[in-house]
């Protein structure tokens, strides 16, 4: 089927389409009410292991208590976290709250243990 220019698409092929386009975090991220696209370089530090685990990562989306973003850290429900950013002006404890696996891909959701003054979103 061919479409014109100025032509509308049928909605069932549009969300079709936007949803094969969508990462793993974005998926994730439609769990989640009043969420907003951001872009945060952080350390993400796993707590309460023996061995030291971090990666860099990217907070991809918020909310006023959470954030998601990519990870290969072995993070699972209610793994507790640090999240740091380069500047130190985010420097906040967090658990993990949900995981996303999709295409070899993991995506993770955690919620803030206490109140971030700073944070960009407020409630």
């Amino acid at each position: 089927m061919r479409w014109r220019t100025g032509a509308s698409v049928p909605r069932e092929l549009e969300t079709a389409t936007i949803s094969l386009g969508q990462s793993c975090v974005e998926k994730l991220a439609q769990l989640f009410l009043n969420v907003s696209a951001i872009h945060i370089p952080v350390r993400v530090v796993a707590l309460g292991s023996s061995r030291r685990l971090q990666e860099q990562t990217v907070i991809e989306f918020g909310t006023a208590q959470e954030v998601l973003f990519p990870s290969v850290l072995p993070l699972e429900f209610e793994d507790r976290l640090r999240l740091v950013n380069s500047d130190g002006s985010l420097d906040a404890n967090a658990t993990v709250v949900a995981v996303r696996y999709h295409d070899g891909r993991k995506a993770v959701a955690a919620r803030f243990v206490s109140e971030v003054g700073n944070w960009i979103i407020k409630p």
